[in-house]
C-alpha cells in the first residue's frame, strides 16, 4: 500500500481591501489565527466622509492588486453609499462582510437593531474613533475654533455607546473623556471581533 499523504491544500491567497478604520484589527487577527495567505491593503478612512467616493476607489484597487490573488474579500459595510458597493463588488467578483456600517458588523445585526431600537438617537464610537476623537471628531467638526456648535451637532444624541473591540484601559479612558467632552452618558459594550474574524475565515 502506498503511503497516506498527510499534505493539506494551500489556502487561497486572498486579498482584503478594508476600510483604513480597520486595519489595525485585521492585522490582530491575521497574526492570532496565522493567516499568512492573507494580504490587506486600505483606503482611507477619510473617505467616509465622501461615501460616493468609495465604490469606484475599491474597484481601482481591486484591478490594480487582483492579478496577485486568488479572491479578494472586502472589509466595508456599505458605509453610505446606498447599495453602489455591492454593485461594483458583483461586477469585479469579490464578497463583503455583512452589515450597513462597521457598527452592524461589531455588534452583529440582531444585537445592533436592539441597541438602536433602544435608543436611536445613539452616537457610536469605536476603537479607531476614540483613539482618534480629538482630529476627527473635535477638529473635524470645527469644534475646536467653533465649540459653541457642540449643541448643534450633538444636542439631539442622548448617549454614546462605546463598541469595544479589543480591551484596552487607556482606550476606556479616552472614551470616557470623549463623552464628558460631548456631554452626553457613556455606555461600554465589548464586541470583540467575531463578525470580522468569521467573515474572514469562512467567505
Amino acid at each position: 500500500m502506498g503511503e497516506l499523504s498527510t499534505s493539506f491544500p494551500e489556502p487561497p491567497r486572498t486579498l482584503v481591501i478594508a476600510c483604513g478604520a480597520l486595519a489595525r484589527e485585521f492585522l490582530f487577527l491575521k497574526e492570532r489565527n496565522g493567516w499568512d495567505h492573507m494580504t490587506i491593503t486600505c483606503l482611507p478612512a477619510k473617505l467616509h466622509n465622501r461615501p460616493q467616493l468609495i465604490p469606484e476607489a475599491v474597484r481601482e484597487k481591486i484591478r490594480e492588486m487582483r492579478a496577485g490573488y486568488d479572491r479578494v474579500l472586502c472589509l466595508y459595510g456599505d458605509c453610505g453609499t446606498g447599495g453602489l458597493l455591492d454593485q461594483v463588488l458583483a461586477e469585479e467578483g469579490a464578497e463583503r462582510i455583512a452589515g450597513a456600517h462597521c457598527y452592524e458588523f461589531f455588534l452583529g445585526s440582531p444585537e445592533f437593531e436592539a441597541l438602536n431600537d433602544e435608543d436611536p438617537a445613539t452616537f457610536y464610537l469605536t476603537d479607531y474613533l476614540v483613539r482618534h476623537f480629538e482630529t476627527l471628531i473635535i477638529k473635524g467638526l470645527g469644534l475646536d475654533r467653533f465649540p459653541q456648535l457642540l449643541e448643534t451637532y450633538f444636542g439631539n444624541y442622548n448617549r454614546v455607546v462605546f463598541l469595544s473591540q479589543i480591551p484596552d484601559w487607556m482606550l476606556l479612558e479616552k472614551a470616557e473623556e470623549a463623552a464628558r467632552r460631548l456631554g452626553l452618558p457613556l455606555v461600554v459594550r465589548e464586541t470583540g471581533l467575531g463578525g470580522i474574524e468569521t467573515f474572514l475565515a469562512t467567505a
